[in-house]
């Protein structure tokens, strides 16, 4: 299909059509269904990227780091016993946004799975990038009605980054995550650990480090990094218009997969919901006596 595919998988649509389909390592397709190593870890870093971006602008638009979910978790204990309640309220409300779209990717990759569609893992970031549109192109709004948009705004970005971070764990198999950089430094801790192990000779199994790993982890946490430099500049810059270039991006990460779907007509459910139907009754009437 691509000439830049390697590897090839089998791909079946519900009794509709039968293709050969591959990997491409074209960033329009990173999002696809068809997965490999490389891909995965070329999506990882642009959405650790996008990430850190959004991230850093989003605490220099609003005074809150939206992906910290252990130090939002941990203010929501702190205030209960000072008895602080409005606040403690606050921070529930923040780790169930972040939460919510964590269930809102799941539900739209099983939805989309279940009907054998390319955009599987493309959909969750396309509803990213409309939501950071929204709020780059409102950020005015939100500067001058500060009282009533800035804890939507929070609640918005909290669920933004839950939406993001479940994608990229369900497609890698929870190897990455872009939001969580205490688990990734973690890991790359460990495996840092092993690397400068001083390994005796009088011990014949070894300690060695994953090195793959650790290039991995490094190299998201490089990501993630560089994404907040750049968000926090380019908000300091120019304001909320700077989340309108991570919008682009994800739209150029979903679009393979969105297009594929619409030209094969896979993109709503209900054609593809009365061709279930049809072949289930077909199967069941075929098993009657």
């Amino acid at each position: 299909m691509h000439s830049q595919a390697c590897g090839s998988i089998e791909w079946s649509g519900i009794g509709l059509h039968r293709e050969r389909a591959t990997v491409s390592y074209r960033i329009h397709w990173w999002a696809d269904v068809h997965r490999s190593a490389k891909t995965n870890l070329r999506l990882g870093c642009a959405l650790c990227f996008i990430a850190g971006a959004t991230n850093a602008g989003g605490f220099l638009a609003v005074g809150q780091y939206t992906s910290h979910m252990s130090g939002i978790l941990s203010s929501v204990a702190d205030n209960l016993i000072l008895g602080k309640i409005q606040l403690a309220l606050a921070g529930i409300t923040l780790v169930l946004a972040f939460v919510m779209g964590s269930v809102t990717t799941a539900w739209i990759v099983n939805w989309s799975q279940r009907r054998q569609m390319r955009s599987a893992f493309a959909r969750p970031l396309l509803l990213e990038a409309a939501l950071l549109l929204i709020f780059g192109i409102f950020g005015t709004a939100i500067s001058h009605f500060a009282g009533l948009f800035v804890p939507m705004t929070v609640l918005l970005l909290c669920f933004i980054m839950g939406l993001q971070n479940a994608v990229i764990t369900k497609i890698s198999k929870a190897e990455i995550r872009t939001t969580h950089v205490t688990g990734l430094l973690t890991d790359l801790g460990i495996e840092m650990g092993k690397l400068l192990y001083f390994n005796q000779a009088v011990y014949t199994q070894k300690v060695m480090a994953n090195r793959r790993k650790l290039v991995i982890h490094a190299t998201l946490v490089g990501c993630f990094f560089g994404g907040a430099l750049v968000g926090a500049f380019g908000f300091k810059a120019y304001g909320y218009i700077a989340t309108l270039p991570l919008a682009m991006i994800l739209l150029v990460l979903s679009w393979g997969p969105i297009v594929d779907d619409i030209r094969q007509g896979r993109f709503a459910s209900a054609a593809l919901d009365a061709a279930l139907a049809d072949r289930t009754s077909t199967q069941n009437s075929s098993t009657m006596p």
